[in-house]
């Protein structure tokens, strides 16, 4: 299931991503598919297995066009590991929404962007969102631990990227079909994943991300604006006036495989 249109991310071949709180690697294995240099950095080493795994079954069958580089890295959101100017595109993906310091989170994002650079920002849309607190405590922080801390207006994501020097490129929403999904979940208990309902309704979900009918498609972009899920800003890093729009190519960065998911970057 991916939230990002890679399209007005602007990738290409070859760019150098980094997918920061990539959890189970979705957007991460995108980018790899698309023969992007892909960096997916969490803060979970569980997840980091996992993520190194697929990355080395796609490898092997052959998913990823020419020679592959990236990987797994252990990372702090607030502390990146990775020089200024790295990155020629960030994904940072229902990430914002559960850090107390969101600003200095961005702070290192724009820090390790490229000037020219793109990064696209997705958290949860406001509306669902708020029916999501609203149906149940153990949905959100303080009581659900690592939980949401906050529920976003567009304008107020917006308002923060930009204040970090960040010009706003465009935004949508994305999977109104999901937002029904989650209120039942917050209805039920947002832990109860055996309930008879929720387990209907994730097959169906599962079921329309492998098959993609046209019908659950239209429905999908005739609902986002109001029901979707997600909201997705693109944004851009302006190049220095000093740098006279100069190429400023991001430096190479070697991601080796460690019992911790330990980067080396130069």
């Amino acid at each position: 299931m991916l939230t990002v249109d890679f399209d007005r991310l602007g990738l290409r071949r070859g760019d150098l991503v980094l997918d920061m709180g990539c959890g189970a690697g979705r957007h991460a294995f995108e980018c790899l598919r698309r023969g992007a240099r892909t960096v997916a950095l969490d803060y979970s080493h569980p997840e980091l297995i996992d993520v190194a795994g697929t990355f080395g079954a796609m490898v092997d069958a052959g998913e990823v066009p020419g020679e592959p580089h990236g990987g797994p890295v252990r990372g702090d959101a607030l502390r990146l590991p990775f020089p200024d100017s790295t990155f020629d595109r960030i994904i940072v993906s229902e990430v914002l929404e559960h850090i107390p310091d969101d600003r200095g989170a961005i702070s290192e994002l724009v820090r390790v962007l490229r000037p020219g650079g793109t990064m696209a920002a997705t958290v949860p849309s406001w509306f669902p969102e708020q029916v999501c607190w609203r149906l149940s405590d153990a949905y959100h922080a303080p009581i659900a631990e690592g939980g949401h801390v906050r529920i976003y207006r567009r304008r107020e994501l917006t308002a923060r990227l930009e204040a970090a020097g960040l010009i706003t490129r465009g935004s949508h929403h994305a999977h109104a079909l999901h937002s029904p999904y989650w209120w039942l979940k917050c209805a039920v208990g947002p832990t109860n994943d055996d309930h008879r309902l929720v387990k209907a309704y994730r097959r169906f979900l599962e079921w329309d991300i492998i098959e993609a009918p046209r019908t659950t498609r239209w429905a999908d972009r005739l609902l986002n604006p109001v029901l979707g899920k997600s909201i997705v800003i693109y944004t851009e890093l302006p190049h220095s006036p000093a740098g006279d729009g100069e190429d400023t190519h991001s430096p190479g960065v070697a991601v080796r495989g460690g019992s911790r998911g330990e980067n080396s970057a130069a």
